[in-house]
């Protein structure tokens, strides 16, 4: 007797033999897809039950129209990031540390959920434009490279955010959640720093639960990731540009933002010249704003927004960069992950008001393990 195939492994099989057959099924109807992928069945294992069949339609039209070929993985809630290289290989990370699925898939296969997940976005990645970042549906921001600029073939790396809501307290001792807690409510302007992954994001969305409800705070992102709950909140998102729409970058939803009657501004992260309208934003009357850099200390983070600074506007003197920096920011937040994977904060700095040839900060708390 011949054992029963697993519902993984023919699942597989369905979905492979589809798109060696159908490269365009994201171009298919509804309808037309499901009668294909009934006869797909028919064909690998026509005497399998009725439940199963269905089971086995739905969950690779599922693959189809969401993630494809890394639908598995955005199913595990222990997965926080989905990595394919160039070479087609599946990587993945759980608590911290990577590990490699063993899957691999198909360049054409990449290239496909790329366009697909672009286009729902609004968005096109092609030769014209070769990088993309996307919001997807469940808030997860994935970024696309492919050749000429990945040399070994396209690339996807997808950043999942926990369903949890995580508070201060759980990114921090009790001392630094009651400061940061107090620093919110006084209206302090706060930078969050830290390397890639390291948290500054969530952080950002603890932070925020501390402002007043009748609040109205304007979010300015690159790709909409800040979950600031059930507020006053208006979100802003850059575009890329296409054939028919120009792009906006960050510097101009800055300038959009200050036109919308904020109380608040959080900036998803500064990275170039956004960083001298954001920080004139704070020197009037935009208290309490806030916002991400990436940066090894504080006072790397505070010389990264000056260069930042300098590059919009040539012309301005350091002196007067690094006066309007200590006139505005109050806190530097350096975040971290943890050897067991867990991201925290590891020190809090004040900015004095006064500076002179170089950033001396007062480090207010320093969590251990920083």
């Amino acid at each position: 007797m011949v054992a029963p195939v697993p519902d993984d492994a023919l699942i597989q099989r369905v979905h492979e033999a589809l798109w060696k057959r159908h490269e365009s099924t994201g171009a298919t109807c509804a309808g037309q897809l499901e009668g294909r992928l009934d006869k797909l069945v028919d064909e690998l294992a026509p005497l399998v039950s009725f439940e199963r069949r269905q089971g086995i339609i739905s969950e690779v039209q599922a693959r189809i129209d969401g993630l494809g070929p890394l639908h598995e993985f955005a199913q595990d809630q222990s997965i926080s990031e989905i990595m394919v290289n160039g070479g087609g290989e599946v990587w993945v990370e759980r608590a911290g540390s990577l590990a490699d699925t063993g899957r691999r898939i198909e360049a054409g296969e990449v290239h496909q959920l790329l366009r697909r997940l672009a286009a729902q976005s609004g968005r096109r990645i092609d030769l014209r434009t070769p990088s993309v970042d996307v919001r997807l549906a469940d808030g997860s921001r994935l970024h696309g490279i492919i050749p000429p600029l990945a040399v070994d073939g396209p690339c996807v790396t997808i950043r999942r955010f926990s369903r949890a809501e995580l508070t201060l307290d759980d990114l921090c001792g009790p001392d630094a959640a009651l400061m940061l807690r107090t620093a919110v409510t006084d209206l302090s302007t706060i930078i969050v720093a830290g390397a890639t992954s390291s948290g500054k994001t969530t952080l950002l969305n603890a932070l925020a639960e501390g402002i007043s409800p009748d609040s109205r705070i304007i979010t300015i992102e690159d790709a909409a990731e800040l979950q600031l709950g059930d507020r006053h909140v208006v979100r802003l998102e850059t575009r890329s540009s296409a054939e028919t729409v120009e792009a906006v970058g960050l510097r101009e939803l800055v300038r959009h933002a200050l036109r919308m009657r904020p109380d608040r501004i959080i900036c998803g992260e500064m990275r170039g010249a956004e960083a001298l309208d954001l920080i004139q934003a704070m020197n009037t009357g935009h208290r309490g704003s806030m916002s991400t850099v990436h940066a090894n200390t504080a006072v790397d983070a505070l010389r990264r927004i000056e260069t930042m600074m300098l590059l919009a506007d040539a012309e301005l003197p350091l002196q007067a960069i690094r006066e309007q920096l200590a006139a505005c920011i109050d806190l530097v937040v350096m975040m971290a992950r943890q050897p067991d994977g867990k991201r925290r904060v590891v020190s809090i700095s004040s900015v004095p008001n006064e500076v002179g040839n170089a950033w001396k900060l007062n480090s207010e708390i320093v969590e251990a393990g920083s």
